[in-house]
């Protein structure tokens, strides 16, 4: 008779541990990008810039646009590096945040 509530109380604390442990998990990135924009940006249409998550398969910067949009671009092109360099020059000189 011990062997079966013996049983049963290692499968709930198994069951407690393994939800406990996917809760702690937490929910995935918000959002990553699997195509990137190609064509550089105007830097007077770029609002401000986010990086993507780390946990995103690929590496990206999420370009907020004045109009209210975001485009993926890739942080290794060139024309994405000179516009972040841009837009924290920007902020630094006017004291305000990119997004």
């Amino acid at each position: 008779m011990a062997a079966p509530r013996l049983i049963l109380s290692v499968f709930v604390l198994m069951l407690a541990v393994i939800t406990l442990s996917e809760a702690l998990r937490g929910s995935g990135p918000r959002k990553c990008c699997f195509r990137f924009n190609e064509t550089p940006v105007p830097k007077d249409k770029v609002a401000g810039y986010t990086m993507t998550s780390q946990r995103c398969s690929k590496p990206a910067v999420l370009l907020k646009t004045v109009a209210g949009r975001e485009l993926c671009a890739k942080p290794s092109d060139a024309w994405v590096k000179e516009l972040m360099t841009y837009l924290n020059n920007k902020t630094l000189a006017g004291g305000r945040s990119n997004m």
